[in-house]
């Protein structure tokens, strides 16, 4: 059977690595990019909830690594994983993260804040070091680092998740300086995207959240697909450093 006649998209030759992708918007952008014809490397901390994802998006273009993001050693085999199953790993896709507490910043316990920039920081950078010493130096590709709207402004009640995301911002401008010409860097900030992780924002008042936004809806896993897959795509050659907000034109709402 080929390809076709399977139904599956011709393989495009191009390898990525995606973080925090078991479900939502790590998910959302693996199946957009094997829905073009890119094999997947996904990870996560649940091995059953990886399995499930990997069989659902195509077990034979997706493989799946369970580990903490922030485990030097998970990092390590992640992308060795990658090397030995598809033998390249052309783009990395830095969407684990974690928002474990919500109150006043002025109360905030520094053990949590530590782990906040650990898992949401971090390990980012451990990721992008090591897909490019084992790909990307010597063949190039490109890095999206799933950011937030909570790193561009205030962002009462989840401090430390806003400064790690402001951080991440940096990290991309940072990243895109270094590994420049052969590497693009470069990020997206959602507003709430409907995910289990999100869900303490907009449950039982999805109505109410919604209605801030011009769009007249809360984003969903698939709008930040679209988005990273024309990142990690030619059609963004061009592009590098830049932030991109996908916020369903919230940030209108800011002008006088």
């Amino acid at each position: 059977m080929t390809e076709q006649d399977s139904g599956l998209p011709e393989l495009t030759g191009k390898v990525a690595l995606v973080t925090g992708a078991s479900r939502g918007i790590g998910y959302g952008i693996a199946e957009a990019l094997v829905a073009r014809g890119d094999r997947v490397v996904i990870t996560g901390r649940n091995e059953d909830a990886l399995k499930e994802a990997a069989e659902k998006l195509g077990a034979d273009r997706v493989i799946g690594v369970a580990g903490k993001a922030h485990d030097e050693a998970h990092q390590a085999v992640a992308v060795e994983r990658a090397m030995e199953a598809f033998g390249r790993v052309d783009y990395l896709v830095n969407n684990a993260g974690t928002n474990p507490v919500f109150g006043p910043i002025a109360d905030l316990d520094l053990g949590v804040a530590r782990k906040v920039f650990e898992t949401n920081v971090v390990s980012a950078l451990g990721f992008a070091q090591r897909t490019w010493h084992a790909w990307q130096k010597d063949n190039g590709g490109a890095i999206v680092n799933i950011a937030s709207i909570a790193g561009l402004a205030p962002s009462p009640f989840i401090g430390a998740y806003g400064m790690s995301k402001a951080a991440m911002v940096n990290l991309t401008l940072q990243l895109a300086h270094e590994f420049a010409p052969v590497v693009r860097v470069n990020s997206i900030a959602p507003a709430v995207i409907k995910t289990k992780f999100a869900a303490a924002l907009y449950e039982n008042r999805e109505e109410e959240a919604a209605a801030a936004y011009p769009m007249a809806r809360l984003g969903v896993p698939e709008d930040i697909g679209g988005a990273a897959a024309f990142l990690l795509s030619d059609a963004s050659g061009w592009i590098t450093g830049q932030t991109l907000v996908v916020d369903g034109g919230l940030f209108l709402n800011a002008g006088v």
